[in-house]
C-alpha cells in the first residue's frame, strides 16, 4: 500500500492547493487572534475562534476546553492502512499557540503559530483524502496549547496525557531566521524584613530592599564567571511602599537559561547562593520558589529536520548556512522529549526583533502571510513524506531514541 513517488507529489500538490484555497479564511483567523491579544491562560477568544474554525468542517471532531480551560483538540481520521479493523493509527500532531505578551500584544507572533498549525493540518487532510492507500492508518490531531509565554501549557498537557497517543508532532515559530531555543526556569525570590520609620528609627528596621539590591548585584557579579551561552536576567517586582518606611517585603523574579538541562541545575545552585547570601548579610528571611515549569531544550530529530529543509527549499525557503543564535525558551522542548517532532523557525518579512512593538506590527501585517503559509505547507509536506514511507518513519523514531539515549548518558553521574 505504499504510495509511489508520483502519488506523493500529487499529495503535496493537493495540500498546497488546499492551503491556497483557504488563505483568506486562515488570514482572518490570524487577524482575529492578533487584534484581541490575550495573556497566558486567559486566551478565551483565541480558543473559541480556533474551535469555531475546525468545527465548521464536520469531518473534524473538536473538543473545546480540552484538559485546560483554553486548550482544545481537533482530530480527523483515521484513513488508509491495510491491516483490517483495529490496526493502530499513526497519529500526526500539529500544535497551535495563541497567547500574547503584556503591554505589546503579539510581539512573538503566536497568532501566526496558530495559523500555521491550522493550515498544515488542513493541508495534510487534503493530501490524505486524495490518496488513502497508505502503509498504516493515519489520523491528524491539532492541539491548541495555551500559556507558552508564562505557565508552560504544553507541560500541563503532557502531564494530563494529551500527547500519549501522538506519534509525531509539528510546530513552527516566527523569528528573524532559523534560531535555537534554550532550557529555561523562572525563580521567584521574596525577602521578609521589618518595617520601621526610615528617618526616626532606622535601627529598628530590617531592610528587605537592601536584600533585594544585594541579590541583584550578586547576580550581576556572578555573570562574569558564567559561560558565554548561559543567561541570567530579572527584575525587582516589589521594592517597598514609601521612601520613609524601611521596606519589610521585597520580591524579585529572574529567568535562568542554559543550552543543556544539566547546566541549568548548576546555574540554579549558583543563583540560590547569591539570594541566600543577601538574606544573611541583611538579616532578612528569604523564600525561593519556582512557580512555573522548567522549559527543556528542543531534542533534535535529524531525519525530520532534513525532510523539512528539503520541502522548504522546494517551496523557495532559503535556509541560512550559519543560522542566528537566539537565546529564547519554549515549552515545545518538553514535548520533544515525549514525541518525535520538529519546531522550525520562520522569517515573516521583517528584521525586527521578537518581543518588540515592531514585531507585533509585523505579525499582523499582510506581508507575513506568504511566509506563514509557505511554512505550513512545508510542515504538511514533511508529514506526507513520513506517513507514506515506513523507512522514513523508522528513521525518525530511531533518531528520537538515540537522542534520548545520548542525553541519558550525559546526565548519568
Amino acid at each position: 500500500n505504499r504510495p509511489g513517488r508520483n502519488n506523493i507529489l500529487e499529495m503535496k500538490d493537493a495540500l498546497q492547493l488546499c492551503v491556497d484555497a483557504h488563505k483568506d479564511e486562515l488570514h482572518s483567523l490570524s487577524r482575529d487572534i492578533w487584534t484581541r491579544p490575550e495573556l497566558a491562560g486567559d486566551e478565551t477568544h483565541a480558543h473559541d475562534r480556533l474551535v469555531r474554525f475546525f468545527s465548521q468542517d464536520q469531518t473534524w471532531t473538536v473538543d473545546g476546553h480540552y484538559k485546560l480551560p483554553t486548550a482544545f483538540r481537533a482530530s480527523w481520521g483515521p484513513v488508509g492502512g491495510g491491516g483490517g479493523e483495529g490496526e493502530p493509527a499513526l497519529n500526526v500532531g500539529f500544535l497551535c499557540e495563541y497567547d500574547a505578551l503584556p503591554g505589546i500584544g503579539h510581539g512573538c507572533g503566536h497568532n501566526l503559530i496558530a495559523e500555521a498549525g491550522a493550515a498544515a493540518a488542513v493541508g495534510l487532510k487534503a493530501a490524505l483524502q486524495i490518496h488513502t492507500e497508505l502503509p498504516v492508518p493515519v489520523k491528524i490531531t491539532v492541539l491548541g496549547t495555551p500559556a507558552e509565554e508564562d505557565i508552560g501549557g504544553k507541560i500541563d498537557l503532557i502531564n494530563a496525557g494529551a500527547f500519549s497517543d501522538v506519534d509525531l508532532v509539528f510546530m513552527a515559530h516566527p523569528a528573524q531566521q532559523d534560531v535555537s531555543f534554550l532550557p529555561c526556569v523562572a525563580v521567584s525570590v521574596k525577602y521578609h524584613g521589618k518595617a520601621s520609620h526610615a528617618s526616626a528609627y532606622p535601627w529598628e528596621g530590617v531592610n528587605a530592599l537592601d536584600a533585594a539590591v544585594l541579590a541583584y548585584n550578586n547576580l550581576s557579579a556572578l555573570r562574569q564567571q558564567l559561560k558565554p551561552e548561559w543567561r541570567l536576567h530579572g527584575i525587582i517586582k516589589h521594592g517597598g511602599v514609601k521612601p520613609n518606611i524601611i521596606p519589610a517585603y521585597t520580591e524579585l523574579e529572574f529567568y535562568m537559561r542554559t543550552p543543556q538541562i544539566r547546566d541549568l541545575c548548576n546555574l540554579k545552585a549558583k543563583a540560590e547562593a547569591c539570594f541566600r547570601a543577601a538574606a544573611v548579610a541583611t538579616g532578612c528571611q528569604v523564600e525561593i520558589s519556582y512557580p512555573t515549569h522548567d522549559y527543556y531544550d528542543i531534542l533534535p530529530n535529524t531525519a525530520l529536520a532534513n525532510l523539512y529543509e528539503n520541502n522548504g527549499k522546494a517551496l523557495g525557503i532559503q535556509f541560512p548556512e550559519q543560522p542566528a543564535n537566539f537565546s529564547g525558551s519554549t515549552d515545545f522542548g518538553n514535548v520533544s522529549y515525549e514525541v518525535p517532532g520538529i519546531h522550525p523557525f520562520f522569517y515573516i518579512g521583517t528584521d525586527a526583533l521578537n518581543h518588540t512593538e515592531e514585531y507585533t506590527e509585523a505579525a499582523g501585517a499582510e506581508k507575513a502571510q506568504l511566509f506563514t503559509l509557505r511554512t505550513a505547507k512545508a510542515l504538511a509536506m514533511t508529514a506526507v513524506d513520513v506517513v507514506c514511507c515506513p523507512a522514513l518513519l523508522q528513521q525518525v523514531r530511531e533518531d528520537f531514541r538515540l537522542a534520548k539515549l545520548k542525553l541519558e548518558k550525559l546526565l548519568a553521574p
